[in-house]
């Protein structure tokens, strides 16, 4: 996996880090929490846009559960730029209710070039962001 790519999943993992919390589990099951105020579940979105936070914004649509994010580039590797797109694909939080989409570009001689993004980098920002949502979901219940 390329350091850019290690980057952008670190920085990830430490928003999603940042909000654990103690406490117990619930007593109540809340797995299917559902949201009427926007088009999909509110845990579900906020843990989006918290994972991609550091990465410019492109488009939103909380109605369609879509988040696009503009190119960016990891000053530390210039030569290299990831484009991020999240579908939330229903109001329940589930885990197949995000999908993750990732594109990456390097600089050939001035030329930005398509290069492959590993499976495994959009699966660890599913698993970043539905754990973020449990914990914000938790955090509502508990806090």
């Amino acid at each position: 996996m390329s350091r850019p790519l290690r980057l952008m999943i670190a920085a990830s993992a430490a928003l999603a880090l940042s909000a654990c919390g103690g406490g117990g589990r619930p007593k109540t099951d809340l797995a299917a929490s559902r949201v009427t105020t926007i088009g999909v579940n509110s845990y579900l979105w906020r843990a989006s846009l918290d994972t991609v936070g550091f990465m410019p914004l492109l488009q939103t649509d909380s109605n369609g559960g879509v988040i696009v994010t503009d190119w960016y580039v990891n000053p530390q590797v210039p030569g290299e730029r990831m484009k991020v797109t999240i579908a939330i694909l229903d109001q329940d939080l589930r885990a197949d209710a995000v999908r993750v989409a990732a594109l990456r570009e390097v600089n050939r001689g001035g030329q930005w070039v398509s290069a492959p993004v590993e499976a495994a980098t959009t699966q660890k920002l599913e698993d970043i962001i539905l754990t973020r949502a449990r914990d914000l979901r938790r955090g509502a219940v508990t806090g």
